[in-house]
């Protein structure tokens, strides 16, 4: 019944006027099973889910979207994940990548994560428990913080510590995602790009190596605004299926 309904659903669906896609992916379980999914950004619908998240899965879900429909999209969002790009090159070749700052922000913030969890290891090594339930401090946006949380991490004396300066570095880089021109953005960049590979902190290095390696996709966003962040309101749908 769950297919026949899904079928009758994806007969009846319209794509005259696709513009905007995303791709994306569902775990499921303990995260070792995915569905790999593309939806359309603007009216904040499902096309269709395939099972797996590998090269052939996002063949199959493009051949789900008409060539001609396709051919009509501008921009597609999406993450960093090399097959979802070379899928939708060959997809759509005409349809700008844009990476978003979702994407981003979980690269820098995996960067940041391994910078603390070294550093703990090393302090508690010291007898000093000075990064001990700390984690979430980095990872959390600042704006979220509660009084609690916001006491806590003015304790630390953030300047003294490699995870306030990975920190501070990943920070710094939100404002990039307020440029509405190409080449202004392209600058900022630049800027971040040498204080973070010059920072002598490992694991920030070859996350900004990464972005960089990605920029066509971060500067796509100053022309096409688009985000992935509407898929997230779907996913308890998908997971019902």
């Amino acid at each position: 019944m769950m297919e026949r309904a899904v079928a009758r659903g994806l007969d009846r669906r319209s794509l005259e006027g696709l513009r905007y896609a995303g791709l994306d992916e569902k775990s499921f379980g303990k995260g070792h099973d995915y569905v790999a999914v593309v939806h359309d950004v603007v009216e904040r619908r499902v096309l269709d889910v395939v099972p797996e998240r590998t090269r052939e899965a996002t063949d199959t879900l493009w051949a789900t979207v008409p060539e001609a429909q396709r051919q009509g999209l501008k921009a597609v969002a999406m993450d960093m994940w090399e097959p979802y790009l070379e899928a939708t090159r060959e997809a759509a070749p005409q349809a700008l990548i844009v990476h978003d700052q979702f994407h981003c922000a979980k690269e820098l913030n995996k960067a940041v994560d391994l910078v603390r969890r070294r550093e703990h290891r090393d302090l508690r090594a010291q007898g000093r428990e000075t990064l001990t339930r700390t984690k979430y401090l980095w990872l959390k946006n600042p704006g979220n913080w509660s009084e609690r949380q916001r006491a806590s991490f003015e304790s630390l004396r953030v300047d003294t510590l490699k995870v306030g300066r990975a920190w501070a570095i990943k920070e710094a880089f939100a404002p990039f995602w307020n440029a509405h021109y190409t080449g202004s953005a392209r600058k900022f960049f630049d800027r971040w790009y040498f204080w973070a590979t010059h920072s002598r902190l490992p694991p920030v290095i070859p996350a900004a190596k990464t972005l960089k390696r990605h920029l066509p996709g971060l500067l796509a966003y100053t022309k096409h605004r688009i985000t992935n962040a509407a898929a997230e309101g779907t996913n308890g749908k998908i997971q019902l299926i």
